[in-house]
């Protein structure tokens, strides 16, 4: 996934200059060998999201429960849809209409990358709320450092919120690291369904940073939001 992206946003990048012509070609051919060879690898993952989600519908709390579940359930469907081009592209099923397929696979992706940020702003939100209630248990201890930090916060609005945000993340670097991929896988499915145009330097990027953090997530498991 990471050499896909790297080689969608390196073609970008030196499309328009001279005598690189050959290169990019290269570049675009990799990338479709890489997009090809993913779709194969990940015939089997429709079999993981169902699990996935049978596991998640016995999360004490509604909100996640909800989030992860549709989550895990459309990104089977996504898959379904992954595999039928896949057979389309290996030529198995010729008759396939590929734009159709296309398009659903999109919006299940997308959907279940909604439901990633849903849970996401939900796990900000409580952690923000029980910031907020600490600051309140402190309110005696007006030299501790976190309790001056939180009434800073409070006495300045927009701009206090977005520290206290940022305070937040910093102390929960999974949740962070989950919504930064999130973010970043957005942008594929935004401009493939028009709803935000970019580039494909843009989505390479996102794509290539996503991929870091799904690499880091893999190498130390304690840095993966847990379920």
């Amino acid at each position: 996934r990471a050499t896909q992206y790297t080689c969608m946003l390196l073609s970008y990048l030196i499309e328009h200059k001279a005598d690189k012509e050959k290169l990019v070609m290269k570049l675009k051919q990799l990338e479709s060998s890489m997009s090809s060879g993913r779709k194969m690898f990940r015939l089997g993952n429709m079999v993981h999201a169902l699990v996935a989600a049978r596991r998640t519908t016995q999360l004490p709390d509604v909100v996640p429960r909800f989030c992860l579940t549709a989550s895990n359930l459309t990104r089977a469907l996504y898959f379904i849809c992954d595999a039928v081009l896949w057979l389309k592209s290996v030529g198995l099923q010729p008759d396939v209409d590929k734009p159709k397929w296309q398009n659903w696979a999109t919006k299940c992706y997308y959907f279940s990358l909604l439901m990633n940020l849903a849970r996401d702003w939900y796990e900000i939100s409580w952690r923000l709320e029980h910031a907020v209630q600490e600051e309140k248990a402190k309110e005696n201890s007006f030299w501790d450092k976190h309790s001056q930090e939180l009434n800073y916060v409070k006495c300045n609005g927009l701009h206090g919120l977005l520290v206290l945000l940022g305070q937040t993340l910093k102390r929960h670097p999974p949740l962070l690291l989950d919504l930064v991929k999130n973010l970043c896988d957005l942008s594929g499915p935004l401009d493939t369904l028009g709803i935000y145009k970019t580039n494909p330097g843009v989505i390479g990027f996102c794509g290539v940073l996503s991929s870091l953090v799904g690499i880091l997530t893999l190498a130390s498991p304690h840095l993966k939001l847990k379920q």
